[in-house]
């Protein structure tokens, strides 16, 4: 079974309410979504968001990547030379992370379909089920408390909780998030970038303070300040998560090593795909790091292969992969099955997304 074609095309999906994070606020999931088509007629699926603000990737950058650089040096190529794959799609060109990851994980899909197993039981099948948070993005005090609770009725027990645009203020809003939903609900708080090192700790160690206890506090500082990282890790007592900071490989050593964060998150749209996720999962293994498996602005085709990862890979111990659920609808057929915090794997072959509207006339 050889490639035979490789295609993109775009989707636009409405968001339930708008994403409001430190670095940005968007109200659609507006992605590039990848087909490759072997020479016996099975497709394998991938997506790329364009993050612009973390990985540089544009809908113009994706598709051109694709087009005129990933498809041609693939095409003919066999779909059980895994390995020879892979180090065709991440030597043809350098960065471009997004667009490798669609076409990465369109391969895994088609690679596992030629197995004739469910992508997550060819990468380890550690388990059938990955339990996600959901994200509350940064609004006004009441609003966030607001969303926080009806997220908790919907059945999710763990909340993201999006800071880092009021400094100090933010003490605040973790505050009352705790008192709303009570102590039995995980929070993660996560800045993307948005306070200064003295500021995270003098932030983190109030909370701590009050008494209020988090799951994790996710990329506080600058993606480039390391030593601003390790200076918040050393100095408070709830677990650091570098999230910006890790792309590579090479990235999760150096934190690692440094002892810059407690745990690694790891995305398929900073790696390029599931092939290089695989390496930092296990350099977290060697060191006994445990690891997050994240999204960005996902819809359920990318958010469906790192679930595949979730559930194949035990040092992934933590998932947080709401994409569809912030979606107003799903316009894929197969996949793994969302049911609000649980996500359950289910038996068919490779990925499991069986049509993608996209690419019909």
């Amino acid at each position: 079974m050889r490639i035979a074609k490789i295609e993109t095309a775009e989707v636009n999906i409405p968001l339930v309410t708008p994403f409001k994070t430190a670095l940005r606020t968007v109200n659609s999931v507006n992605d590039i979504v990848v087909r490759v088509t072997a020479d016996d007629g099975r497709t394998g699926f991938g997506e790329a968001p364009p993050t612009a603000v973390i990985t540089g990737d544009t809908k113009g950058s994706i598709r051109c990547a694709i087009e005129e650089f990933i498809a041609p040096n693939l095409i003919g190529m066999e779909i059980d030379n895994l390995d020879g794959m892979m180090k065709k799609l991440h030597g043809c060109m350098v960065k471009n992370t997004s667009a490798k990851a669609a076409v990465d994980m369109a391969l895994y899909d088609l690679y596992a379909q030629s197995c004739r197993k469910p992508l997550y039981r060819i990468l380890g099948g550690s388990r059938t089920e990955v339990e996600t948070d959901l994200t509350i993005s940064v609004n006004g005090v009441d609003e966030m408390v607001e969303d926080s609770i009806k997220a908790v009725k919907q059945g999710f027990r763990i909340l993201k909780i999006k800071v880092g645009k009021e400094g100090v203020k933010d003490i605040r809003r973790i505050r009352e998030i705790r008192a709303a939903v009570g102590p039995e609900i995980r929070l993660r708080i996560d800045a993307n970038q948005g306070w200064t090192a003295k500021e995270a700790v003098r932030i983190i160690r109030a909370m701590e303070d009050s008494g209020i206890e988090m799951d994790l506090v996710e990329q506080p500082v600058n993606a480039h300040d390391f030593d601003g990282m390790k200076f918040v890790t050393a100095n408070v007592a709830t677990p650091v998560l570098a999230d910006e900071s890790v792309f590579s490989p090479e990235d999760a050593v150096r934190i690692i090593q440094n002892r810059a964060a407690d745990l690694i998150n790891i995305k398929l749209m900073k790696t390029g795909g599931i092939y290089e996720a695989l390496k930092i999962c296990a350099i977290a293994e060697s060191y006994g790091v445990e690891c997050m498996i994240g999204c960005m602005l996902e819809s359920k085709i990318a958010v469906s292969a790192a679930a595949h990862l979730a559930a194949g890979k035990g040092i992934i111990t933590r998932a947080d992969l709401d994409g569809p659920s912030l979606c107003s609808t799903d316009p894929y057929t197969g996949g793994p099955v969302y049911e609000g915090a649980v996500i359950r794997m289910n038996d068919n072959d490779g990925i499991g997304i069986t049509r993608v509207p996209a690419f019909e006339p």
